[in-house]
C-alpha cells in the first residue's frame, strides 16, 4: 500500500512559513527577548545605584547617633526612593512599546483608543492622581521623610497612628508603628502630619505629689535627677539642655503635679523620658517621698 504524499506546493508553503517562523525568530523575536532582558537588568541597575546612593548618605552622617539623621539626609532618602520608581517606570514603559513594536502593533492605530481610555481614566484615577499630586508636594515641601517620627491623620481618623516612616513614595507613605505594624496610607487621604523628629524634640514628665508634700524639698530632688541625667554620659549625647522644672503644672483635692521638661534629639523624647521616670522614682524613695496611690508619672500626652 503506497501513502499519498503531499503536493509539492504544501510542502513550499509549510517550509515557507518555517523559514518566515526562523527569520522572525532570530531577528525581532531575539530583539524581544534582549529588550525584555535589558529591562530587568536596568530595573535591578537602578535599585543598585539606590542601595549604594542610600548607602553614601548614610555615611555621610555617620557621626550621628543610628537612629537619629539630619533632615537633609530624610529628604535625600525619600528623594532616591521616588527616583528609584519613576525610572522603574520609565523603563517598563519602554520596553512595553518595543515590544508592541517588533510584534507588528502600529502604535498610531492606538491613539484614539488611548484617548478614550485616557478620559475613562481622568474620572475614575482621581483619587491615584490626587496621590501624586499630593506625594508630590510632602517631598518638595520636605514634610517628612526617612526615619522620621510622625502621627498621621487620615479621612474617618480621630486620634491619629504614632509611628517611623520607612518608605515615601509619590502614591503612599509606609510607617512603622510601635508595635511592629507596618502602615500603608494613600497621601491624598492624609489631613493632617504631625512630625515629632523635626530638628528637636521635648521629653515632658509630669510627677503627681501630695497636696501636703514639700514643695520646695520636691523641686529640689527633681532638679538633682536633672542634673546627674545631663552628666550620665549614655545620656548627654541626647540632650540639648540640661533638663529644668518648669514647677506645679495641676492642682486637684487629690494630688498635684510637678513638670519636668527636657529638650532632647530628634526621636530621642521617649528614651530621655523613661530614664527621667525611673531616676525620679529613685529619688524620691531614697528620700522617702511616697507617690499618691491611684496616679502614674505621666511622659506628654500620645506618647508611648
Amino acid at each position: 500500500m503506497r501513502i499519498a504524499s503531499p503536493p509539492a506546493g504544501d510542502v513550499l508553503v509549510a517550509a515557507a512559513q518555517t523559514d518566515d517562523l526562523t527569520t522572525w525568530a532570530r531577528g525581532d523575536g531575539l530583539e524581544i527577548v534582549l529588550v525584555v532582558l535589558g529591562a530587568i537588568l536596568a530595573c535591578r541597575a537602578v535599585a543598585a545605584v539606590g542601595h549604594y546612593a542610600t548607602r553614601h548618605i548614610d555615611a555621610g552622617t555617620a557621626e550621628l547617633d543610628d537612629v537619629v539623621r539630619t533632615e537633609r539626609g530624610k529628604h535625600r532618602h525619600a528623594l532616591v526612593q521616588v527616583l528609584i520608581w519613576l525610572a522603574n517606570v520609565i523603563v517598563v514603559c519602554i520596553a512595553i512599546v518595543r515590544c508592541l513594536t517588533l510584534l507588528g502593533f502600529s502604535l498610531t492605530g492606538f491613539v484614539a483608543p488611548a484617548a478614550v481610555l485616557g478620559v475613562a481614566l481622568g474620572f475614575g484615577a482621581q483619587r491615584i492622581v490626587q496621590d501624586l499630586l499630593a506625594g508630590f508636594f510632602i517631598i518638595a515641601e520636605r514634610q517628612y521623610g526617612f526615619g522620621d517620627l510622625v502621627r498621621i491623620s487620615t479621612l474617618g481618623s480621630e486620634t491619629g497612628v504614632t509611628g517611623t516612616i520607612e518608605e515615601v513614595s509619590l502614591r503612599i507613605t509606609k510607617m512603622r508603628t510601635f508595635t511592629g505594624e507596618l502602615v500603608i496610607v494613600p497621601n491624598g487621604q492624609l489631613v493632617q502630619v504631625t512630625n515629632l523628629s523635626r530638628d528637636w524634640a521635648r521629653a515632658i514628665v509630669d510627677i503627681p505629689l501630695w497636696p501636703n508634700s514639700d514643695l520646695v524639698e520636691a523641686q529640689r530632688i527633681l532638679r538633682e535627677v536633672g542634673a546627674d541625667v545631663y552628666r550620665d554620659p549614655k545620656l548627654r549625647p541626647l540632650l540639648l539642655d540640661e533638663p529644668t522644672v518648669m514647677g506645679v503644672e495641676t492642682i486637684s483635692t487629690s494630688f498635684v503635679k510637678v513638670r519636668m521638661v527636657a529638650r532632647t534629639l530628634p526621636d530621642r523624647q521617649y528614651e530621655v523620658g523613661r530614664a527621667l521616670r525611673a531616676r525620679v522614682i529613685t529619688a524620691f524613695r531614697e528620700q522617702g517621698i511616697s507617690l499618691p496611690t491611684g496616679t502614674v508619672i505621666a511622659n506628654a500626652p500620645g506618647t508611648p
